[in-house]
């Protein structure tokens, strides 16, 4: 059969793994990429001695904590499909940056420990799935270890979350007792280890069952792609059990690329113009060169190696001549890719968060967001002599999106703004492996960030009244630092003609190089 964008676009399933920390995402993923061949022997977070490090947590923080806090894509194929798999972050101080990483994915799986259920993290990624309409599945983890009872979870995941759900497996015990699934499609018993259930646990499945068949929805695909029912499966990611019902399923039932909102129009995978963007920049990937990749996600057309494609923004023409394909920080040159297919452009600071790239030039993507930062810190090196590299070094941090950089028109000392406490540790701990550079974050006099948008006579009148708090941030953009929540509400009240905004659309930067 020929290769035609519709025809491939149909074959790809782009999800994203969502979860609280340490429900068991990062070995839910390790497995999933071992059932598709991507590796060959699956590592276990947080073990012990000499074992393999996770082989997507590729950052020297994410290997000393155990957890992820950057969203790494990796591509392998299963069952005829082909699946790029967003690893978002896990810790809830890296919203933002999971946030992007959504608006490439058109599915996610959701991992509940079955001990805790929902958790706080998990309700926030859920809702910014909802947001987005996005499908989701449910993997109920760890139940080869005590658990709640499977009504009460799914009971809680309805209450809590507002969606229905359609249980696909059934447990057959919990803990030590926990001998399997059964499969409720076509009836047939999943062993656990070998495991037999006797006759009592075999009578109270029977009942569960039943009662499961009767009292819950049954799977229906339409509701499910629409994102009001969420099939479950209950499994143990770090036995390697339920995985494969829960890839088969994404084969099966996860939508194919969906259409992408644009200005004036939507873009349909089945285009043949080729259009993708930036939903991230990584700097240092490999840390014997300074490189930053930019990770597009293709909304249409046949991507192939060595096109000139057009930056929105800026009208560049930009060669792409060697496009990647990545499994965390391992990549393979690419000569071809498709709608849903997510690549890696190495570049110079060409390329940001929110930039789309199309052959027509014609295109330009909505709904990549920056959002105003809660923490805003001062950064002091200890060797004063080495002010041009910080800046530089904190520039090449901010294009990836997540560490918003101020620079305010009074005083010489940069501005960090971050959405929670981690991303410091983050930035501090990359500014020592990256860079070689020791710097200090104080407490800065500023509460809050926000980009102001006005006319020009009316932002000149706000600038002249209020010099101390101006700033520009990465991109040039005007943006009022306020001292105080008393301060921000004085100042919007004294200036109706200036909006104070709290995100800011990507598409609206203009790249520079």
């Amino acid at each position: 059969m020929s290769q035609t964008p519709a025809s491939e676009a149909a074959r790809r399933r782009t999800f994203a793994i969502i979860s609280h920390p340490d429900a068991g995402k990062t070995t839910l993923t390790e497995h999933l990429l071992l059932l598709g061949g991507a590796i060959h022997a699956a590592g276990r977070v947080k073990a012990r001695g000499e074992a393999r490090r996770a082989k997507s947590d590729w950052m020297k923080i994410e290997q000393e904590r155990g957890i992820s806090v950057t969203s790494a894509v990796m591509t392998f194929e299963y069952q005829n499909a082909v699946f790029n798999l967003l690893d978002t972050p896990g810790h809830e101080d890296i919203s933002e940056d999971t946030y992007r990483t959504l608006t490439a994915a058109d599915s996610a799986v959701m991992v509940i420990d079955a001990a805790k259920g929902i958790e706080a993290q998990t309700r926030k990624l859920f809702e910014v799935c909802r947001l987005r309409d996005i499908p989701i599945m449910t993997f109920i983890n760890k139940m080869d270890r005590e658990a709640r009872d499977p009504f009460e979870l799914l009971d809680e995941i309805s209450d809590q979350l507002q969606i229905e759900t359609a249980p696909m497996l059934w447990p057959a015990g919990m803990g030590l007792n926990f001998k399997g699934v059964q499969n409720l499609r076509d009836g047939s018993f999943v062993p656990f280890n070998d495991g037999v259930p006797d006759a009592a646990l075999k009578k109270k499945l029977a009942d569960d069952v039943a009662l499961a068949r009767d009292g819950l929805p049954g799977f229906d695909l339409a509701t499910y792609r629409e994102g009001h029912l969420s099939p479950v499966y209950f499994g143990s990611a770090l036995k390697n059990f339920g995985v494969a019902q829960l890839l088969g399923a994404l084969a099966e039932f996860a939508p194919p690329p969906r259409q992408q909102a644009a200005i004036g129009r939507q873009v349909k995978p089945a285009d043949e113009d080729v259009t993708g963007f930036v939903f991230k920049v990584q700097a240092n990937m490999d840390p014997n060169h300074r490189d930053r990749v930019a990770f597009l996600r293709l909304a249409s057309g046949r991507f192939r190696r060595n096109m000139k494609l057009k930056q929105s923004g800026t009208g560049k023409s930009i060669g792409i001549h060697n496009p990647i394909l990545f499994f965390a920080s391992e990549r393979e040159t690419v000569d071809e890719a498709w709608p849903g297919d997510i690549i890696g452009i190495p570049n110079h600071g060409v390329l940001r968060v929110g930039d789309t790239l199309s052959e027509s030039g014609q295109v330009v993507f909505t709904g990549i967001p920056n959002f105003a930062p809660e923490i805003l810190r001062r950064v002091r090196l200890s060797d004063p002599m080495k002010q041009k590299h910080l800046a530089r070094a904190l520039e090449s941090l901010a294009e990836e999106g997540v560490t918003q950089l101020f620079k305010p028109q009074i005083g010489s000392q940069w501005i960090v703004g971050v959405v929670g406490a981690l991303q410091l540790d983050v930035l501090k701990s990359r500014l020592v492996a990256e860079y070689g550079l020791e710097a200090e974050l104080e407490a800065s006099p500023y509460d809050s960030a926000r980009w102001l948008a006005g006319s020009e006579a009316e932002l000149e009148k706000f600038a002249a009244a209020n010099r101390g708090g101006m700033a520009a941030d990465r991109d040039g953009a005007p943006v009022f630092l306020a001292k105080s929540a008393w301060e921000l509400g004085y100042v919007a009240e004294k200036f109706p003609q200036v909006k104070m905004l709290k995100t800011r659309e990507r598409h609206e930067v203009h790249a520079e190089s």
